[in-house]
Parts: C-alpha cells; sequence; structure tokens
C-alpha cells in the first residue's frame, strides 16, 4: 500500500470532524419521508457510498488530466511543481487540523460559487425514499465546498495517473467513513475521540512533520 494511500486515510480520521460539521445536517433530511423506519440506518451508508464515488471519481480526473499534461508536454516539471504545491497544501491542512491556522477555510469559500449551480440537482432527490436513492444524492454532496476535499486534488493532481489519483480521494473519503456513520448518534464514543483537542493534535503534528518532508524532497526535485 502506497505511503499517499495511509496519509490520505489518516487525513480523513483526522478531518472527519469537519466533515461532520458540514454535512451532520444531511442525516436530518434524509430521514425525511423514508418509507421504513427499521431501515433508516441504509440511508447514511448508501449516501457515504455516493459520497466515495463522487471523490474517487474526481480525483481520478484531476489525476488523469495533469498526466496527460505532462505527456503530451514531454516534460514531468508540471508534476515535480505539483509535489511541491501538494506538500504545502498538506502543511496547511496540518495547521487547521491543529487548529494553529484557519487558513485553509479562506480556499474552502472559493467553490461556493461553484456549489450553488451543483447542490440544486442534489435537492430534486429529496425526500430520500429509498435507499438506494441516497447513492445519488452522496454523489451530488460529495461536490460540497471542502478544504479538505481541495487540498487532497492537490495530491491526486500530482499522483501521476489516474488510479492514484482516484485512490488517494478514495482513501480519504475511506477515513471520514466512521465517523460519517455515527451521524445522528451524540454518544458514540467514536465522536467523542476523534473529535478529541489531545487527538486532532498529535495527528495533526505527525501530517506536519510528513508535510514539511515532501516539501523538502518537492523542493530538491524542482531545483
Amino acid at each position: 500500500m502506497s505511503h499517499d494511500w495511509l496519509a490520505a486515510f489518516l487525513i480523513g480520521v483526522l478531518g472527519a470532524g469537519h466533515c461532520m460539521g458540514m454535512c451532520g445536517g444531511i442525516a436530518g433530511l434524509m430521514s425525511i419521508g423514508s418509507i421504513s423506519s427499521s431501515k433508516l440506518w441504509l440511508n447514511p451508508l448508501f449516501y457515504n457510498i455516493g459520497r466515495l464515488m463522487s471523490y474517487s471519481l474526481i480525483g481520478g480526473i484531476v489525476g488523469a488530466a495533469i498526466s496527460t499534461i505532462a505527456q503530451y508536454s514531454g516534460v514531468n516539471s508540471p508534476l515535480n511543481w505539483l509535489r511541491l504545491i501538494s506538500a504545502i497544501f498538506m502543511i496547511v491542512l496540518a495547521l487547521y487540523i491543529g487548529q494553529w491556522w484557519q487558513g485553509l477555510l479562506k480556499i474552502e469559500k472559493a467553490g461556493q460559487h461553484i456549489w450553488k449551480y451543483i447542490s440544486p440537482f442534489g435537492k430534486r432527490l429529496l425526500p430520500i425514499k429509498h435507499p438506494l436513492y441516497a447513492i445519488p444524492f452522496g454523489f451530488v454532496w460529495g461536490w460540497l465546498p471542502c478544504g479538505l476535499v481541495y487540498s487532497m486534488l492537490t495530491w491526486s493532481a500530482a499522483s501521476g495517473n489516474a488510479t492514484q489519483g482516484a485512490l488517494i480521494m478514495f482513501f480519504f473519503g475511506l477515513g471520514t467513513l466512521p465517523l460519517m456513520l455515527t451521524i445522528g448518534l451524540s454518544t458514540s464514543k467514536l465522536n467523542q475521540w476523534i473529535k478529541s483537542m489531545a487527538f486532532r493534535r498529535i495527528g495533526a503534528a505527525i501530517l506536519l512533520c510528513y508535510g514539511v518532508f515532501q516539501l523538502y524532497y518537492g523542493v530538491v526535485r524542482v531545483i
């Protein structure tokens, strides 16, 4: 397993609290109009399947697009510069997760302009009358403006191909999955543990060290 996949998974785990804050209200939307209360747990499951599908798709598209440009240009310098940029994003992300600096939120606001054109497609799927309808709903909401997602997409862009780009985004989404599946369970021990400041800052420190190492490695390759 690639170390980038493991790092992406760790970011997903550490950033799940942010994802839950942005998407927590969706749990209520998915329960409105459901035909069977005994199957309500299926809605969050299928919603998250759709969300991971959208992450993987955009990761694959970005990875393929950038690698194609690098291939036809005949030089690898674009990928080297993107690896450098992704390392910087990783450091910014670590600072955000550790709550040392909130600059990532400014990047997040940039996606609001696009989101207003995408969100109506998700709203048309409400109410969720069958659990399978939650898959396309989750797919649409996977495009919700998110600084964490944007940071991970820089990794996908520098990955070198569509498969690696898709897998980086998939493992990121997989890391967010445990906590996202507990939406609505306020007593969840997992929820409390992942949201604890000690856990976030220990993980953020590890990620920061990894980001600094990648930045150094990226600078060496560019030079």
